[in-house]
């Protein structure tokens, strides 16, 4: 009987064992969570986008004339000083080509040119026999006036045909030195670019452009030997220790910037960020396509690197920068990471951790960044908040801390 009773006592406590590991097996294991706490600490709030480095003053230098610009004397990065520095080398440009009807007429005029000198010079032997024949008539009235054989006023008329005899040659060897500078002019329009070496003839002088200001040769604009127009751009030339920094930012976020506020430059390639200033937001936009095909309205923002030179020595014209520009900041704010929050309708809603449960809690949120919110009520300091709730997390459901699962 003893023995049949502990057989029963055995069935029974195998059944309950079995009953209560079923049991234990569909109940609801706690859901695994990551857990952050709410704390004071500083928060920033600031508006981020990629900039470009660029000198206040970028000189252009022009050509003054138009003509043969010669290689540039000058490289990239070279320094010059203001009105000393010869930049660029203008020299005369060629000849234009002349076209059959010009070149005849050019030649015509030549021809024209020619026969003119012959006629100066047929004028001046006329005024030299003109002159001796007058010249020989007042030698002859000279003794006859003496004698009174002629009168007084006969020798002082051969005397004046004497003088204007000499008017009249000195008039002609004026006339043929006209004429032949007539003809070298157009000879000199027959001139071709096909003649060799005619753009260095007659010692033909270059024009030194020299730097206007001092500083670096930042481009070159015009680097091999060409032919230019008058005003036409050669070089740039800019100091690189005087950078700014212009930033398009969105229309929406440039209201929210104010004049002086401080600024952080970051993945310029230095081993440190650098701090800037804003100190001009353009009064007018510009329509910009993003990477993704929308038009955007953008804003230039100029920033200064309120940092001294030696810490950025190795910047220069446009590099690239990536910018933060302080919009609202606290050195005391209770936070709460931006993964914990979620909308619950219209308002903003995180989940505490109580007594190993997650607690729906309605929150009001202030500024936020990329990775914290400024909370203004409904948590308080040292609560706890689950991050990234799933789906599986509601009101009321048993959770356990990720590190103690």
């Amino acid at each position: 009987m003893s023995g049949t009773w502990i057989k029963r006592m055995l069935l029974a406590a195998f059944v309950l064992l079995t009953v209560m590991g079923f049991v234990y097996a569909l109940m609801p294991k706690p859901v695994l969570v990551d857990v952050a706490e709410i704390g004071q600490g500083p928060l920033q709030v600031t508006v981020d986008e990629e900039g470009e480095t660029r000198i206040r003053e970028v000189y252009v230098v022009s050509a003054p004339i138009g003509g043969k610009v010669l290689r540039s004397p000058r490289e990239v990065g070279d320094v010059v000083e203001k009105d000393k520095t010869v930049v660029a080398e203008i020299r005369p440009g060629d000849p234009a080509f002349l076209d059959v009807r010009r070149r005849r007429e050019l030649q015509a005029a030549v021809a024209a040119a020619q026969a003119a000198v012959s006629l100066a010079g047929s004028k001046i032997r006329q005024a030299q026999s003109e002159l001796q024949f007058a010249e020989s008539d007042l030698k002859r009235a000279k003794p006859l006036a003496e004698r009174g054989t002629v009168s007084q006023r006969t020798l002082e008329k051969a005397a004046v045909d004497v003088d204007v005899r000499r008017a009249a040659l000195a008039q002609a060897n004026a006339d043929l030195e006209l004429r032949k500078r007539e003809l070298e002019s157009a000879r000199a329009r027959l001139i071709g670019p096909e003649q060799p070496g005619i753009s260095d003839a007659d010692g033909a002088c270059c024009v030194h452009v020299r730097a206007p200001v001092s500083g670096r040769v930042l481009k070159i604009l015009r680097e091999s030997q060409q032919v230019v127009a008058s005003g036409e751009p050669l070089l740039e030339i800019g100091d690189r220790h005087d950078l700014e920094i212009v930033v398009d930012l969105l229309s929406t976020d440039a209201v929210k910037i104010e004049t002086g506020a401080e600024a952080r430059i970051e993945a310029w390639g230095g081993g440190q960020d650098l701090r800037g200033r804003v100190r001009r937001i353009d009064p007018a936009g510009f329509t910009k396509v993003s990477a993704l095909g929308i038009e955007e309205q953008r804003v230039n923002t100029i920033l200064d690197i309120t940092d001294p030179p030696e810490k950025w020595t190795a910047l220069g014209h446009d590099f690239r920068v990536f910018v933060r520009i302080t919009v609202w900041s606290s050195e005391n704010s209770l936070r709460v990471p931006l993964g914990a929050l979620f909308r619950k309708g219209r308002d903003w809603a995180v989940f505490k951790v109580e007594d190993g449960r997650a607690r729906l809690a309605l929150v009001k949120i202030g500024h936020r960044n990329a990775e914290m919110a400024e909370v203004q009520d409904g948590l308080a300091a040292g609560d706890r908040v689950v991050l990234h709730p799933s789906d599986r997390i509601a009101d009321g459901v048993r959770i356990a801390r990720r590190e103690d699962g």
